[in-house]
């Protein structure tokens, strides 16, 4: 059991190193080649974010637990909505500026609905896994556009533009981003026979060490990045930083699964997790927003966000009592 843990414990410590490192890397790369800091955070920056959630469900899936993939791409939504944005509110309140986000908002709720028709029949096979894979490839192309629209408009742009590295030579981005790769593959496996001992050992399920332990492991770069990004008064991006990781979290990352181990879903993903995944993203809609003026995320909506957690937490303690 000891090593299960030391296994988890560093495989999280690696994994969001590793993150760091591949994003830096690759953000670096693509300010040596011109393209614009709104394109970069938007796409990249979003990608890297979720790089730890996607590999660790490909290689949950590719060691014949899939439930646990599943578990990670809608327990990391509800980690990233309730706890990530709900420390950082209580940290430091945010606004909400952008007009980029405000057009993310539609789109990741486009996002869920996709997801809720390929899951309606608790199956998730290839063909579901092919058209999230589709999914991806339109989001990114789609934020590559509205990063070319709103370049020099976009509150965003000059937030992005002091976050991403602008001497780094080309030889050592390269070098960060395949070391970045590497040890996000070798931290995956590791944490995953880890995290699937630890189930076996407590005799609780795959979905459920998905949707705790393994959720909250993957989101911490999410986390780290949305305390220092409000800090720092960058507040869009602590907020697009939670949007863009949930929209890869739900195309990039469920399709892993349905590509690698097709499988069939227990009842409780769609009215447990996923009805959770979607009242908190109507919730922080409501909450950033700004209907009648700028939008705000203040530290008595973040208390709700972190209760609602919490909450959720204690949910998924008593479900697996009934087990």
């Amino acid at each position: 059991m000891i090593y299960s843990l030391l296994a988890v414990i560093s495989g999280f410590a690696l994994l969001v190193w590793g993150a760091d490192r591949f994003v830096i890397g690759a953000s670096a790369m693509a300010r040596n080649l011109g393209v614009s800091p709104l394109i970069i955070g938007l796409t990249i920056v979003g990608f890297g974010t979720s790089a730890p959630e996607m590999l660790v469900s490909a290689v949950a899936a590719w060691q014949g637990n899939p439930a646990m993939g599943v578990g990670n791409a809608l327990g990391s939504n509800i980690t990233n909505m309730a706890l990530v944005l709900g420390l950082t509110a209580i940290i430091a309140p945010m606004a909400v500026s952008s007009v980029t986000l405000k057009r993310e908002f539609p789109v990741l709720i486009l996002i869920m609905a996709l997801a809720l028709v390929l899951l309606i029949d608790l199956k998730l096979g290839l063909l579901d896994g092919l058209i999230l894979l589709l999914g991806t490839l339109l989001l990114m192309a789609w934020m590559v556009w509205l990063g070319l629209r709103e370049r020099n408009g976009d509150p965003m742009e000059s937030e992005f533009a002091e976050q991403i590295p602008t001497q780094m030579p080309m030889r050592k981005a390269v070098f960060w981003l395949l070391l970045g790769g590497v040890i996000l593959l070798a931290s995956s496996r590791i944490l995953v026979w880890g995290a699937v001992n630890i189930a076996e050992w407590f005799g609780v399920s795959d979905l459920i060490i998905g949707l705790t332990i393994i959720a909250i492991g993957t989101s911490l770069p999410e986390l780290a990045a949305s305390i220092m990004s409000a800090l720092k008064g960058e507040h869009d991006i602590a907020i697009g930083n939670v949007l863009g990781s949930n929209m890869f979290n739900l195309l990039a990352v469920l399709a892993m699964p349905g590509l690698i181990a097709p499988s069939l879903l227990s009842s409780e993903v769609l009215t447990r997790d996923f009805a959770v995944m979607a009242g908190l993203t109507l919730m922080l809609l409501v909450m950033s927003y700004g209907f009648r003026g700028p939008g705000r995320i203040n530290r008595l909506e973040g208390g709700i966000l972190l209760f609602a957690y919490l909450a959720y937490l204690g949910l998924l303690y008593h479900d697996s009592l009934l087990v």
